[in-house]
Parts: C-alpha cells; sequence; structure tokens
C-alpha cells in the first residue's frame, strides 16, 4: 500500500502557481522520489515521465518498472538512444552497468514503481490543481467524460487518458497537472482490495464520486458487499472540505458513504437526492430525458447517452460541476455524447441489450458482445445469464467473442430461443470483424459491448470503416 511520504513539493521547481506550468529539475525529481542521482546534471530539466520506450520523447525521464514477468532496466540504453535525459534505475544499477547511461542523468531509487507513484503526487502538490477522483464498478468513464464536459464550460480541465487509472498509470495520468489546468478529472481503476486506498493517497481528490456497487471484478471479491467495501476506500484521507457525490439508488454506496468525513452529496431517483431526476423518458436508441432538480433549481434535460444507467453518471457529473460552481443553464448545453464502451459487465451489458430491445423503430438489430473478464467462478453463469438477455432482445445476429465463458453466452441465447443460424461463436475479435461486416446491413442497429481485453473495438472500427 501506497503512503505519502509526508513532503510537500513546491520549492525547487518553477511556475508553481495555480494556472502556471511547473518547470521540473532533475533535484526536484529526486528529492520527490526519495532518489539519489548518481550521474546527471541536478539543475536539467525534465519534461516528463515515461515507462515506454515507444512512446518516449526527447527531454523525458524514462521509469524502469520492474514486474513479475519484466524488467524495462533492459531497455535503459534504448530509452536514452531515443532522446531521454535519462532514467529512474534500481539501487546499484550504475554499477552493475559501468558507464551505461553516457551523459544522460541516472537517479537510483528503491522501488521504480514507488518513485513513479511518489512523483505523481509530488506533482500533484506542487501544481495546486484541484482533482475529482471517480470509483464504482459501471460508469467510471463515462462520469469521467460528462464531468470534465461540464467542467470544461469555465475551467481548464485535464483527465485520465484511455485506461491509465490503475496504480502505474493514474501517476503518468497525475504529470499532466504540469501542464497548470484548474481541475484534474481522474478515474481510479480496481481488481483488488488496497488498490483504490493507494490511488486516493497518490490523488488526495478533494472531491470524490462513487458510482455504484455491482459484479464487475466480482471474480477477484466473491461477493458484492467485498466489492462494496473496497470501493469504500475513496472515503479514507477526507477532510472537513472534501465533498463525496454518491449515489442514492444504491444502498451498498449508502450504507458505507453515510461515514465520509466531509461534506456528503447525492444523486439518483429518490426523493430525498440532492440531485434528483424525475419524469424520466427512455427514447432508446436516442438516449433519455428527465426533469433534474437540484438545490440551483430544475431544468429538463436530454442526453443521447442510451440507458438508466447513464442517466446516474450524467447525474454524478451535474453534482459535481454544481459543487465547482457551474450553473444549470451551461450543464444543460454541455450535455454531449460521450464514450462509454471503455468496459462492459454483465450488469451495463444487460441494461443495453435492454434499450435494444425496446427499440421499435428498427426492425434489424444486431449485437456483437465480448467475453466480460474478471468474473472469477461466476463467469460461466452471469454469461449464460447474458445470453438469455440477448436472446430476448430480438436479435437478428449475435456474435460472441472470446474463451469459455463467451461461448456459454451464445449457447444459452440458443437455448432461450434464438435460432442457432442467428448465433456465431468466435474466438478472437479480428477474426471476427470481417464475418460481422459482411452480415450486417445500412440500416442495422448494431451493438458492440466487450471487455477492453476482448478488443470488440476492433469490429467497432471495421463496422466504421465500412459504412462511414
Amino acid at each position: 500500500m501506497w503512503r505519502s511520504r509526508g513532503k510537500r513539493f513546491g520549492r525547487g521547481a518553477t511556475g508553481c502557481g495555480l494556472g502556471e506550468e511547473l518547470h521540473l529539475t532533475l533535484r526536484w525529481v529526486a528529492d520527490a522520489i526519495g532518489g539519489r542521482i548518481v550521474t546527471g546534471d541536478p539543475q536539467m530539466e525534465v519534461r516528463t515521465v515515461g515507462i515506454d520506450t515507444r512512446t518516449l520523447q526527447p527531454g523525458d525521464l524514462f521509469v524502469a518498472l520492474r514486474g513479475p514477468r519484466f524488467d524495462a532496466h533492459e531497455f535503459v540504453a534504448e530509452a536514452l538512444g531515443r532522446g531521454a535525459v535519462g532514467a529512474i534505475v534500481r539501487r546499484g544499477f550504475a554499477q552493475d552497468r559501468d558507464g551505461a547511461a553516457g551523459d544522460r542523468a541516472l537517479v537510483e531509487v528503491d522501488d521504480t514503481t514507488r518513485a513513479l507513484q511518489d512523483l505523481g503526487h509530488a506533482v500533484r502538490v506542487a501544481s495546486g490543481t484541484r482533482v475529482v477522483a471517480i470509483t464504482g464498478s459501471a460508469g467510471k468513464t463515462t462520469t469521467k467524460e460528462a464531468i470534465a464536459e461540464f467542467l470544461s464550460v469555465r475551467f481548464r480541465v485535464v483527465k485520465n487518458k484511455g485506461n491509465l487509472n490503475n496504480h502505474i498509470g493514474l501517476p503518468l495520468s497525475l504529470m499532466q497537472l504540469r501542464e497548470g489546468p484548474d481541475v484534474a478529472v481522474m478515474e481510479l481503476g480496481m481488481n483488488h482490495p488496497g488498490e483504490i486506498s493507494t490511488l486516493v493517497a497518490i490523488a488526495e481528490p478533494e472531491v470524490r464520486v462513487w458510482t455504484n456497487v455491482g459484479n464487475a471484478h466480482i471474480g477477484y471479491f466473491g461477493s458484492p458487499d467485498a466489492i462494496a467495501d473496497a470501493k469504500a476506500e475513496i472515503l479514507e484521507g477526507a477532510g472537513a472540505g472534501h465533498v463525496l457525490v454518491s449515489n442514492a439508488d444504491d444502498p451498498r454506496v449508502m450504507a458505507r458513504a453515510r461515514r465520509f468525513g466531509g461534506k456528503l452529496v447525492t444523486f439518483g431517483t429518490t426523493a430525498d437526492a440532492d440531485v434528483r431526476a424525475d419524469g424520466v423518458q427512455d427514447l432508446g436508441i436516442d438516449g433519455m430525458r428527465a426533469r433534474v432538480r437540484t438545490p440551483a433549481g430544475e431544468r429538463v434535460v436530454s442526453t443521447p447517452l442510451v440507458g438508466r444507467g447513464n442517466l446516474d453518471n450524467v447525474l454524478a457529473a451535474i453534482a459535481v460541476a454544481l459543487e465547482f460552481g457551474v450553473s444549470l443553464d451551461e450543464i444543460a448545453a454541455a450535455i454531449v455524447l460521450i464514450d462509454d464502451s471503455y468496459n462492459s459487465s454483465p450488469a451495463a451489458l444487460v441494461r443495453a441489450l435492454d434499450v435494444v430491445a425496446k427499440e421499435t423503430r428498427i426492425t434489424r438489430k444486431v449485437a456483437i458482445v465480448g467475453e466480460m473478464l474478471e468474473l472469477g467462478d461466476l463467469s460461466i453463469a452471469l454469461h449464460r445469464e447474458s445470453g438469455r438477455a440477448a436472446a430476448a432482445a430480438g436479435l437478428r445476429l449475435l456474435v460472441a467473442i472470446g474463451g469459455e465463458p463467451a461461448r456459454a453466452l451464445a449457447g444459452a441465447a440458443v437455448e432461450a430461443g434464438m435460432p442457432a443460424s442467428a448465433v456465431r461463436y468466435v474466438e478472437a475479435s479480428a477474426a471476427a470483424a470481417p464475418a460481422v461486416v459482411a452480415e450486417i446491413r445500412a440500416g442495422d442497429l448494431v451493438l458492440v459491448k466487450g471487455s477492453r481485453g476482448t478488443r470488440t473495438d476492433i469490429v467497432a472500427d471495421a463496422i466504421a470503416a465500412e459504412f462511414s
């Protein structure tokens, strides 16, 4: 578990005021990570840090991470050859590789992963940027995108890029705070207990958002209550001036949110939610419409995001934006289509299939479903449940992609009444893409949903290329 070294970094780097770019020196970086400069000029400027030699830019400092099955110290020479100003390495590396750095910088530390986390935290503190952190079993990325969209009306905002939301990705994302943004919106990912605790300590968010508790990653936890306890780590380290935005409709969230040490703001459809939706209209593939009631007033808002789960994500984002002083009129004007395809869970898939089932204007419906990962011993049962939901959605074609759980999903759909001729099982998305493109037609309603690991984006990209 990561814990701050107790230092506050602002001196030794230039441009540390809010809104100003933070210029890092090698000495500042070494102090932030408890490292020893072995070679290199302490006043050398460091642009940022990187962990992948393929994406390093001149002026970057390479961090040689080590794991059970890899050791990036093997790529230090390559990183330096690509223009890195130096590298953060394990203690003893310089002695073992005498002369390997030449005139470049080497900073030795006990643990390079910890060093990356320390540096991300130090930049976060020195920047003065306000941080919003989001956890939840589903909807994190959509909520992040919506919050960033609403806040960008008044503030300069940065956010995680892609899936950089774990113990390595988060500190890399926080390096964006060198640019002096007003707000950083960071989603926190996890699949084991203790991970959210580590990420919260690194990010020190002033505003925390807890979207829900579901069955994503249940294979690592065994029960939704165990997942809720792990997600509740988002509450740690809060002070009286901090804010928690939580889902009033989720009893597991609220049972734990009540012990938050700061201000609690709720969203949902229950009568006592601070940001509440009523008169909800499901517009099918055209999205959702609802009257949103808040302490700042009420508005009828429409979002092209489909499904009730996405309405909850928008309500959470509205609650955050109001805390930052964004007006309801500005929020209503900023509601846009946001990509929610990053990940999938059985609950999210069933909600999406329900939207497809209720769409009456299009008769030819197709679903491309990737295996949902990290479900453990419940994986087959949950995939079979999803297969039955697919059969009930009135699909003309179902394509399941992945391993045995995906095969089980396809089998359950046939058992539930789908014609066997309308169901396909394919092991890999790359193989599925051309077959899918050959079978769909212009005007079809096509749902593509799956965990990132199954690469269903390959299929989505192939469809887009064919019909754009």
